[in-house]
């Protein structure tokens, strides 16, 4: 009996390792060599050409269209900024956003990109920034954000104090 079973897992081990190696091993993700920021970059024009869309390259790698410059002074990072705005990943899908109210931050507060955006506009100006990861959550991400995720935001500055 001990002999019948011994031979019965033999065999089933046996069955299990050779059919184990005739399994098709899926292919590999492959991974983009280039740096992060090649990577965003092109992203971000793919995104202006399919949406037709003409953007200004900011020095930082931000690109932004400005909609309405507004009057007034431009924030600086001291400057607390009431600001209505969406956040968008390219797939367009909404992560964030105000609704009826406009919220107001510290800009030297809030993310690299909305530092360098924000003050490209005055009072009641609209602009629209489209971040590379590294200016926005970078290779860590945040909430439903994930890692190197391109951003765009569509943002009114109601008022700077």
């Amino acid at each position: 009996m001990h002999n019948t079973i011994f031979k019965l897992l033999f065999f089933s081990f046996f069955i299990l390792i050779i059919s184990n190696g005739c399994l098709k091993n899926e292919d590999p993700i492959p991974i983009d060599p280039r740096p992060q920021s090649v990577i965003d970059d092109s992203l971000i024009q793919n995104y202006l050409v399919k949406n037709s869309l003409t953007a200004i390259k900011h020095s930082s790698g931000l690109y932004y269209i400005i909609k309405t410059e507004g009057t007034g002074i431009n924030p600086s990072l001291s400057n607390q900024v009431t600001v209505h705005y969406k956040g968008y990943l390219l797939t367009g899908s909404q992560f964030d956003g105000t609704t009826t109210t406009p919220v107001t931050f510290r800009l030297g507060g809030l993310i690299q990109g909305w530092q360098i955006g924000i003050p490209l506009i005055k009072k009641g100006g609209d602009i629209k920034l489209l971040l590379p990861s590294d200016l926005a959550y970078g290779q860590t991400g945040s909430g439903s954000i994930g890692p190197n995720q391109v951003l765009i935001f569509d943002i009114q500055l109601v008022n700077v104090y």
